[in-house]
């Protein structure tokens, strides 16, 4: 394994602005209730200026969109933003009611429609001392998928030679454990134009694509999805195995892909698409994504903060 250089490298981080609860400003853990299930989703207001309100927003699948202006008034609120991903030209429309700690009202997805959503704001996660780590845990034994278990009805992912593999899309792969604050260590190999992903506490994407070396973006190979840029792109050739060695500790998080440090100590906003939950303050799983194509795993392992 590498060594983490998390003590070393110099941190952008800051402290953010956290509003008090007399106002919507802030962060916001959400839960769309749909019929047959809970959908995590993810609010940000800030203040632009003296008078406009903007955010953003992350939804159950794609990557944080901007908000070009939020309409509030007496406790009462709404906004649209165009859809990213959705087969459809409509907007999609949240309506909602401040109350102290929490929001409530209704989303409309561009397909028309409609689901009540709840939210509280969103923790901090902030560490007031540094992580001591215990004893390194291989999540992946190389002979089965003990430990393991897929994300749907059915489960294409299978362990060969070492390798954990999903020859085709299908179900995502969610660690039997729970984890808060951990260093991971993960190699991975996929064919030419796949996509995968690892989710840190199965909230957090670090995006996994194949990709041919250009300018580095947040929603590219060794970005936190929708939210962080690494600050140079390191990727191999498809069908080369390549490395992340990634440090969570509380929102801030270093990842070294291919010995390289290309995000090093920054925060994490909040929840990517397709986080399993908006629970932040909770422990969380690790999970691969499967839905996107092939991809390959080997030497998965885990130091957890005590």
């Amino acid at each position: 394994m590498l060594a983490f250089p998390l003590l070393f490298c110099i941190s952008v981080a800051h402290a953010g602005y956290y509003p008090t609860d007399s106002t919507i400003e802030g962060r916001w853990d959400i839960v769309v209730h749909q019929s047959d299930r809970e959908v995590p989703s993810w609010l940000e207001v800030i203040r632009s200026g003296v008078h406009t309100l903007v955010g953003r927003f992350v939804g159950g699948g794609g990557s944080a969109r901007p908000i070009s202006k939020i309409y509030y008034d007496a406790g009462k609120f709404h906004f649209s933003i165009p859809p990213q991903w959705e087969r459809s030209d409509n907007d999609l429309t949240v309506e909602g009611t401040f109350r102290g700690d929490s929001l409530s009202g209704t989303l409309t997805n561009p397909d028309g429609k409609s689901y009540q959503w709840s939210a509280h704001r969103a923790p901090k996660l902030q560490r007031t001392t540094a992580p001591i780590w215990g004893k390194p845990i291989p999540l992946f034994n190389g002979k089965d998928l003990q430990g393991w278990h897929p994300s749907g009805k059915t489960n294409q992912w299978e362990a060969v030679s070492g390798v954990l593999r999903s020859p085709r899309s299908g179900s995502n792969f969610i660690t039997d454990g729970k984890y808060t604050d951990f260093k991971l260590h993960i190699e991975f190999r996929y064919p030419r134009e796949s996509n995968s992903g690892v989710y840190l506490r199965g909230r957090y994407e670090v995006q996994i694509e194949d990709e041919d070396g250009t300018e580095p973006y947040n929603n590219q190979i060794s970005g936190v999805y929708g939210f962080l840029s690494p600050s140079e792109q390191r990727v191999k050739k498809a069908g080369e195995w390549q490395t992340y060695d990634i440090t969570l500790v509380g929102r801030l998080v270093t990842i070294v892909f291919n010995g390289k440090t290309v995000i090093c100590n920054q925060e994490i906003p909040g929840i990517t698409g397709g986080a399993l939950d908006s629970r932040e303050g909770e422990p969380g799983p690790i999970y691969l994504q499967g839905d996107h194509g092939p991809i390959e795993y080997r030497n998965i392992v885990l130091t957890p903060a005590k």
